[in-house]
């Protein structure tokens, strides 16, 4: 768990103020140890408003911070890269739980090469394996 310090130091090393508001954000993204959508942070942050959360999604996301996942369902999950150890540093292919949302790294395996058109610029990619995770398949929820 980041403490309150270290989640100001990554974000004044990121270029960033570090605001109460950010603080809360970003530490609830670390802390969280999942991927989280836009609704979860705004039930877990009670007290700050939906846009709030919003522009510093995207202002942790431009920074490099945090890094978002779309799912099948075409929800935003973010997830924290601290930059050292902890939280998602991207580049992997990331893994949906169908059933209960939960989405995890699959570290230790590279994205795919992607040959791109004369003189286009790619400006990111994402690769996502979707299903039912170990619990949902053990419960019977990954069953019709």
């Amino acid at each position: 768990m980041a403490s309150g310090a270290e989640v100001s130091r990554l974000l004044e090393g990121a270029g960033l103020r570090a605001t109460e508001l950010r603080r809360r954000i970003f530490a609830a993204i670390l802390e969280s140890g999942r991927s989280l959508s836009h609704h979860d942070l705004a039930e877990a942050l009670s007290g700050i408003d939906r846009v709030t959360i919003y522009r510093n999604l995207k202002i942790l996301r431009q920074s490099g911070l945090v890094h978002a996942i779309e799912g099948v369902d075409g929800v935003l999950r973010y997830l924290g890269n601290a930059g050292g150890g902890e939280g998602c540093p991207g580049g992997h292919p990331h893994f949906l739980c169908l059933e209960c949302g939960t989405m995890s790294c699959l570290t230790g395996q590279s994205l795919p090469h992607v040959e791109l058109p004369k003189g286009a610029e790619a400006r990111g990619k994402q690769f996502l394996v979707y299903g039912s995770c170990r619990s949902c398949s053990r419960s019977g929820r990954g069953t019709a």
